[in-house]
């Protein structure tokens, strides 16, 4: 006669989850991906034309939201946006900092990263491609015209000139997105594809 109780190790098995599965383990990641974003934000160059400049937050904000998910990645830009009104230094270092830096030019950029991880992480786990890099690229440009949108609007209402927002707000950025669009997709469906060996 069988036992109708689970043996010990299958016992185990079913109950054990990862710790990135835990609410600890989703505080921990939340907090590692707002230093991240703010890690790549240091790397940023100033143009001379524009408040806007060069940075690597767009690629890490792509990064997160593909990697956490729609929930988890909005949470961790979320967190990341307060982190810098208050005061921390995780925003580009060519601002005022603080509330400020949300109140000006950049704020429309800055304010978008919560919903554009949010469309990254919805996007990649949605769409149905056959190949991973095609969808998380996919996902990426549909983020990326998220931060677009809100950026220009927002900077739009200090260049009362639709041309001066191109020229200042978008065409210089176009080939860098591009760049950085590829990596992240490529880094997140390489990193899946480790992970699934």
């Amino acid at each position: 006669m069988q036992s109708a109780l689970p043996s010990a190790p299958c016992l185990a098995q079913s109950t054990s989850r990862p710790f990135t599965d835990t609410i600890p383990g989703r505080i921990v990641l939340a907090v590692a991906a707002t230093a991240f974003v703010a890690v790549c934000a240091r790397i940023s160059i100033p143009l001379p034309f524009t408040p806007v400049p060069l940075t690597l937050q767009n690629f890490a904000v792509l990064l997160v939201g593909l990697t956490l998910g729609p929930v988890a990645g909005f949470a961790a830009m979320a967190l990341y946006l307060v982190q810098g009104a208050i005061g921390m230094p995780v925003f580009n270092p060519h601002g005022p900092g603080g509330i400020l830096q949300l109140m000006g030019p950049t704020g429309g950029y800055l304010l978008s990263y919560p919903f554009a991880a949010a469309v990254a992480g919805w996007a990649v786990r949605s769409l149905r491609t056959r190949s991973l890099y095609t969808r998380a690229a996919m996902a990426c440009s549909l983020a990326t015209l998220v931060i677009f949108a809100c950026g220009t609007i927002w900077f739009a209402q200090y260049q009362h000139n639709l041309s001066a927002v191109w020229y200042m707000a978008v065409a210089p950025f176009l080939p860098g997105e591009v760049v950085k669009i590829g990596a992240a997709a490529g880094i997140y469906s390489s990193f899946s594809r480790l992970r699934r060996s």
